[in-house]
């Protein structure tokens, strides 16, 4: 065990886990692993990308983002719920991979919520309508009157099955009768790099993934899917002001670990990520991005995801959605 200053080893005795009988050594000993279930490229890669040299610089160890995408996020999730709980291995979800995909498949084989802890709530991530400008639609309403017009309907794009994206689509079928096909991706960047080529002309994203083509004019944003407009981005209307009635999804980025984490681990890591978002630059660039600093601490994070469970169950079921 390294040697402690009297100041440091005073400044953080709760960190102090037993890591061998008659050991003891100060959280973080080693670098920190940043599971995240998708493929880079997507709005969680790019959260965790942003706050990773930050969360170095507090702790004194290296924090490693690793994409372990599939299975509509649930490979990198499980490989999470299955970790040692040592806070080495912390999780980087969303609402696709911790909500939506766990409601729609049966084949997750556990209960997500008693899995994994939350440790903060992270970010909001609002979901977008984006199409390729060749489609030649710009409002939803034209995008409506072009699908009806077409015999054999039209794909949409996602970062997967069970993802917010995913049900953002299957939602807007629900709303507007349009006959749309699923194609699924392994995450938001592979399935932005087919809507930016025209292999697919439409996709349901999150707008940090495809604001930078967007605002380089290489795709066209038709709206956002909130209940009311982004505030860092007001110019883009929502799918319900466009004649869309009850539709609002939307996704979110937090940070948690697997059940049995140490309570000082967790709560010490909620207390640098809040700073950490109040951070001017952190703030301004994930406006920039199109999100919403949205910090939780641990038992509120917890909470959170139980509403988010009880709130979008019933609409899964009312919409028919299922693992493909």
């Amino acid at each position: 065990m390294p040697c402690l200053s009297r100041r440091a080893a005073l400044a953080a005795p709760a960190l102090l886990l037993p890591l061998a009988a008659g050991a003891q050594e100060v959280w973080p000993s080693r670098p920190v692993t940043l599971i995240v279930p998708w493929a880079p490229g997507g709005s969680n890669d790019i959260a965790a990308r942003l706050l990773a040299p930050h969360l170095e610089a507090r702790f004194g160890q290296p924090f490693v983002v690793e994409n372990r995408p599939g299975g509509g996020g649930s490979i990198g999730m499980g490989q999470s719920a299955r970790a040692r709980p040592d806070g080495l291995t912390l999780l980087v979800s969303s609402a696709s991979n911790h909500v939506f995909h766990p409601l729609i498949s049966t084949e997750v084989g556990y209960d997500v919520r008693e899995a994994l802890t939350g440790i903060a709530m992270l970010v909001d991530v609002p979901n977008v309508v984006a199409v390729n400008p060749r489609l030649g639609v710009s409002t939803i309403p034209e995008l409506i009157a072009k699908v009806r017009a077409m015999p054999q309907g039209l794909t949409f794009g996602s970062s997967g099955v069970g993802s917010s994206n995913h049900l953002a689509g299957e939602l807007f079928k629900l709303r507007t009768g349009l006959d749309l096909t699923h194609v699924p991706y392994r995450g938001g960047g592979p399935a932005l790099a087919d809507l930016l080529s025209g292999t697919i002309e439409l996709a349901f994203m999150n707008l940090p993934t495809v604001l930078p083509p967007a605002e380089a004019g290489r795709l066209r944003l038709l709206a956002v899917g909130t209940d009311v407009r982004v505030p860092s981005r007001p110019e883009i209307p929502t799918v319900q002001e466009q004649g869309v009635e009850n539709y609002a999804v939307r996704s979110w980025t937090g940070l948690f670990a697997p059940r049995g984490t140490p309570r000082p681990v967790t709560e010490r890591m909620a207390a640098a990520l809040k700073e950490i978002l109040d951070l001017p630059a952190v703030r301004r660039r994930l406006v920039e991005m199109g999100s919403e600093p949205l910090f939780m601490d641990p038992a509120e994070t917890d909470r959170f995801v139980r509403a988010e469970y009880d709130r979008w169950g019933p609409v899964v079921r009312a919409a028919n959605v299922k693992a493909e």
